[in-house]
């Protein structure tokens, strides 16, 4: 099991098995991003896609999430879902 120290989680947890995108950003997200920080990225991703009807063909829709995704997991001010609530623990 491949460990990494998660820039979103801010602690050691298991690593994703590929870079799951071509390219720096990709390297970036498998040296820096934990599988379940990537997981928690991909539920909110088809949040934003399905409330703002975005179509992964669109240029333009793909730069929005791009963006999004450095603020994420930058823990930065990200786009949420509107009306979305986290379960409460």
């Amino acid at each position: 099991m491949r460990q990494v120290f998660c820039a979103k989680l801010k602690k050691e947890a298991e690593g994703l098995l590929v870079p799951p995108y071509p390219g720096e950003k990709g390297k970036w997200v498998y040296e820096n991003i934990s599988k379940e920080a990537w997981g928690m990225w991909q539920q909110h991703q088809t949040m934003l896609i399905n409330e703002k009807h975005l179509s992964l063909a669109n240029a333009e829709s793909r730069k929005f999430l791009a963006e999004q995704m450095d603020l994420f997991f930058a823990g930065d001010d990200y786009e949420k879902a509107q009306g979305y609530v986290p379960p409460s623990e």
